[in-house]
């Protein structure tokens, strides 16, 4: 089993350090999105297995439509030719609106209301399906959609983005690396064994430690002070690690131990990204409300 994992992040890490680093948000955009879907038809079979059937066509649409406003509000704060971009011209009047409407999440939300009141009224789904289907399909949609989508808007912070975010991954990675192999060297107390059996406290205190080597690291190349790197990491981390435990809660609630099987050693795409769901929003609320950088 190890060294399938060893071999999948051997394959899968160096697309994403190069989307990261030296892609367009735009295309970083669209790395989300297929993670996203993938992540969301995951979700959807975990509620499946517990008899909610989700309304996945409405739902995923939003979760696209989410993705492409936070890419668009992004664009519309950097841009240095307001209302263009790549040859299009976008109208001034939605511009204007994209900017007023901040977050722009709001607007896929209201609209994916609409959307399942529409459903609800005018389709021949049985009634009875009514509330589970809005829930599984909101909480899909609240869970994993929007979370993720932070790494848009993450990677579009100005020059610093690209790197905040490779830093978001990489405290994860190594965060999980650490838990991984010290839990199975001495790992002794558990950490939440109702929930994930083989989490430990001592793999818990070195995923905490290792994201602050990152920190240490990262601070070489960014132009940020140390403390708040280390801050970002710790809060990421923490994040990350509580992000872990809930998707498990998900799983332990449809009885299943993977939700997935598309990633040989670490199971579905949604057991992967699960830490990062909740690590890459924390870093950019740390970035925007506590470090609040001026340029």
């Amino acid at each position: 089993m190890t060294w399938k994992r060893v071999a999948t992040a051997a394959v899968l890490i160096p697309f994403a350090v190069g989307i990261a680093l030296w892609g367009s948000t735009a295309l970083l955009a669209l790395a989300v999105a297929l993670v996203t879907l993938l992540a969301l038809f995951e979700y959807f079979a975990l509620g499946e297995a517990i008899g909610h059937r989700a309304y996945r066509f409405w739902t995923a649409s939003c979760a696209l439509l989410m993705l492409y406003l936070q890419w668009l509000i992004q664009w519309t704060t950097t841009a240095t030719h307001w209302g263009q971009y790549g040859g299009v011209t976008y109208p001034r009047r939605l511009v204007w609106l994209l900017v007023r409407v901040d977050p722009p999440a709001e607007a896929a939300f209201f609209l994916f209301v609409l959307g399942i009141a529409a459903i609800t009224l005018f389709t021949k789904r049985p009634l009875v399906e009514t509330l589970p289907a809005a829930g599984i399909s909101a909480s899909a949609l609240l869970l994993v959609a929007f979370p993720l989508s932070y790494a848009v808007r993450l990677h579009g912070l100005g020059t610093q983005g690209p790197l905040l975010l490779l830093f978001a991954l990489v405290i994860i990675w190594l965060g999980d690396t650490a838990a991984y192999f010290v839990g199975r060297s001495i790992g002794k107390y558990k950490l939440a064994p109702h929930l994930s059996p083989k989490k430990t406290w001592e793999g818990t205190v070195a995923s905490f430690v290792g994201s602050l080597a990152v920190a240490l690291v990262f601070a070489r190349y960014m132009t940020v002070p140390l403390p708040h790197l280390l801050g970002m990491a710790a809060v990421g981390n923490v994040a990350g690690q509580v992000g872990d435990l809930l998707e498990s809660a998900y799983k332990r609630s449809a009885g299943i131990k993977d939700s997935g099987s598309i990633l040989p050693g670490h199971g579905g795409v949604l057991d992967r990204i699960d830490a990062l769901i909740l690590a890459i929003p924390v870093v950019w609320y740390y970035w925007v409300l506590i470090y609040s950088p001026k340029s």
